[in-house]
């Protein structure tokens, strides 16, 4: 089994990535969708969350808003920790239990662990490779604009609340940069699934 780490700045492109390395045959767990799911009503995040920020955040089905949320943590980085110190530990929790039941079914699995937030929470020390997925700055502003529906004020905000790509480099051991065609992309995704493949069977082999 090999664990990748997989990781992005917002818009960076690192969803599209990851469902290449899907397609290919990598397994993916997904920080945000395992974040999703922790807080649905009545669960005990949904609880710790809306104790800290006021049941304000809520939309009318008793669902937090999440794009109500995020407005509030990119404006205040205390905030922004508050809620990382309570999903953080839930998140990693799950993704472990995740890793162990796809190690079971397939020990010589590909898992990607797609979590933005890698070098940050230093998660990158618990898995074996590091891919950063690239993007310029101007055209993740111009596609967090385009797909949230933000300004250009808002988009740069959101950018800044993260560590910059460029200081995750040093901890990356591939890279992918977005920035042209997709098939460009789908490229060099592939070839580093075949390292991937390659490294996989290097470590099963006995020193």
């Amino acid at each position: 089994m090999l664990l990748v780490g997989l990781t992005g700045g917002i818009a960076s492109g690192k969803s599209a990535v990851s469902k290449i390395f899907k397609s290919l045959g990598a397994y993916v767990i997904d920080a945000d969708v395992i974040a999703h799911d922790l807080i649905k009503p009545g669960l005990p995040a949904w609880s710790e969350i809306v104790e800290r920020f006021e049941r304000k955040i809520l939309s009318g089905d008793g669902s937090i808003n999440r794009k109500l949320l995020g407005g509030i943590i990119f404006k205040d980085p205390a905030k922004r920790e508050v809620l990382n110190s309570i999903l953080h530990p839930k998140i990693f929790e799950e993704a472990e239990r995740q890793r162990k039941e796809i190690e079971k079914e397939d020990p010589d699995a590909i898992i990607l662990f797609d979590v933005a937030l890698l070098v940050e929470t230093r998660a990158y020390e618990r898995v074996d490779v590091v891919i950063l997925v690239y993007a310029g700055e101007e055209l993740q502003i111009r596609r967090i604009m385009e797909r949230d529906g933000l300004t250009r004020a808002d988009a740069i905000e959101r950018i800044s609340a993260q560590m910059p790509s460029e200081e995750k480099i040093r901890y990356a051991d591939y890279i992918i940069d977005t920035s042209g065609l997709q098939e460009e992309v789908e490229g060099q995704t592939m070839e580093i699934f075949k390292k991937l493949k390659d490294l996989n069977r290097k470590k099963k082999k006995p020193s």
